[in-house]
């Protein structure tokens, strides 16, 4: 009797250790994404069976999903710690450059002029505290590339524009167009001595505010201007879009979608617009986009709402462009390699969140890679 009790678990264990060490190409689903075998493809998919091996033994915790495309092509797809294909991933900041994609979509159908269009212009039915001159001149541009000079710091606690101030206000809107002017300490760089003549700070109420101008121009919510413009052409029928206290679209972060949907994004930059063969944005955009018009840190670069990294693959230097958010949540796309990875992980605020993610990208990805 003790003997047939013990079958289903030694059939559920048998199961569970052949699928941990094969890898077949992902299913062919009714998404649009064109799948792979990653073994006939080149790839090393021992050391994918590493990084699984890393992921379960600690290496990454909370990585819920690992995806990778080549050429197009989907070869790998990995759940983990809970996660599945269906489930909606809550990206965090990695929303930012979904926003910033959404920017493109509406200069596009021409309900913004473009990145040099005056922010408050969009807000000609509000007055505003901390009036200055200089607001008058801000752009869109400014807000894309992380380097509007609002008072306004994310990383720094103390700074008014914290996002966490933010969310507290009954108004983000009105919250944001009231902040006042930053100042620079002796020992910081004005934005005329800075790379690329811009002062960066990581500021999430850029992003935020970005997204409000969208719904404004669109006469529409944000959530409806995204499926009508960039999810419904990309086949995308999922997500969940937060809100502000005022019930504008949250485009600084929190959008949840699945991982294959994720990839989605990356394949779309990598394609400049297009998805299978469509133009979803204009190239243009995508080009300026992932273009560097910041030095977000000594590490580091930015585009529009889109860190830029630099990995060597196979003893070359390769730049990769990383829509990022808290939780070492990452869709990575390195041009060169026409490549796309995508990290979900729910490893919040913790301490090597982000170095985490980067190394399952170069420890295992990367080396994997024919």
């Amino acid at each position: 009797m003790r003997r047939f009790a013990l079958l289903p678990i030694l059939l559920l264990f048998t199961c569970c250790a052949a699928s941990a060490g094969s890898h077949a190409p992902p299913p062919k689903l009714d998404d649009g994404w064109t799948v792979a075998d990653p073994a006939k493809a080149g790839w090393n998919t021992s050391t994918l069976t590493a990084m699984e091996e890393a992921i379960a033994s600690g290496a990454a915790p909370d990585t819920t999903s690992v995806l990778i495309a080549r050429d197009g092509k989907l070869v790998y797809e990995h759940y983990f710690n809970g996660g599945s294909r269906e489930m909606l991933n809550n990206t965090r900041s990695l929303t930012k450059s979904i926003t910033a994609l959404l920017v493109g979509a509406a200069i596009d159908r021409g309900l913004i002029a473009g990145s040099q269009a005056k922010v408050y212009s969009f807000f000609a039915d509000r007055t505003w505290r901390n009036d200055d001159p200089r607001k008058r001149d801000f752009t869109v541009e400014d807000l894309l590339t992380m380097s509007s000079q609002w008072e306004c710091d994310d990383e720094n606690q103390f700074s008014s524009g914290h996002e966490e101030r933010m969310y507290l206000s009954a108004d983000w809107t009105q919250f944001v167009l009231d902040l006042p002017m930053r100042g620079y300490a002796p020992w910081m760089q004005r934005p005329k001595d800075s790379p690329h003549g811009r002062a960066f700070a990581y500021c999430t109420a850029n992003a935020f505010l970005l997204g409000a101008i969208v719904a404004r121009a669109a006469s529409k919510p944000l959530d409806a201007f995204a499926r009508e413009a960039l999810e419904g052409p990309l086949g995308i029928s999922q997500s969940a879009w937060g809100k502000s206290s005022e019930g504008v679209g949250m485009g600084g972060g929190g959008t949840t979608y699945r991982s294959r949907d994720l990839a989605k994004f990356g394949q779309l930059l990598l394609d400049e617009g297009r998805w299978q063969g469509k133009r979803v944005i204009a190239p243009e955009w995508v080009r300026a986009m992932t273009t560097v018009h910041a030095q977000a840190r000594d590490d580091a670069d930015y585009g529009y709402l889109i860190w830029r990294f630099r990995f060597e693959v196979h003893g070359k230097q390769r730049g990769a462009w990383a829509m990022s958010g808290n939780g070492g949540n990452y869709v990575f796309v390195i041009p060169e390699e026409k490549l796309v990875a995508v990290i979900t992980r729910t490893r919040y605020n913790q301490r090597d969140m982000h170095q985490q993610s980067h190394r399952l990208l170069s420890d295992y990805i990367l080396k994997a890679m024919p």
